[in-house]
């Protein structure tokens, strides 16, 4: 049986942070998206949203329409009905914003 104690090698690794206050809840994403022809938007949404619904909220910041909407991260081109959290989107991401 293992007993805690403050010398073990345990103790040094760092505790776990709780995302959020609510139980089961995931804590929002804010990612950049820039088209390198002066448009640059911050965008939150959740790691459970698809592309095809970060596409939709910024087609509402940026006023183009969603379905023409290219979201890439060099090569690679994101699908609509892929989740961000399969792609490994992260908090403060860039993402590259093209045009159809």
């Amino acid at each position: 049986m293992f007993v805690y104690s403050p010398t073990s090698s345990l103790a040094c690794l760092p505790k776990p942070r709780a995302t959020n206050k609510r139980k089961g809840a995931t804590a929002m994403l804010e990612i950049t998206c820039n088209d390198r022809l002066g448009k640059k938007v911050r965008v939150k949404c959740n790691p459970d949203d698809t592309i095809g619904d970060l596409k939709k909220l910024i087609a509402a910041q940026t006023g183009t329409r969603y379905d023409k909407i290219v979201l890439k991260k060099w090569y690679t081109i994101y699908k609509d009905n892929i989740k961000l959290a399969d792609y490994e989107i992260h908090d403060g991401m860039n993402i590259e914003l093209y045009y159809q």
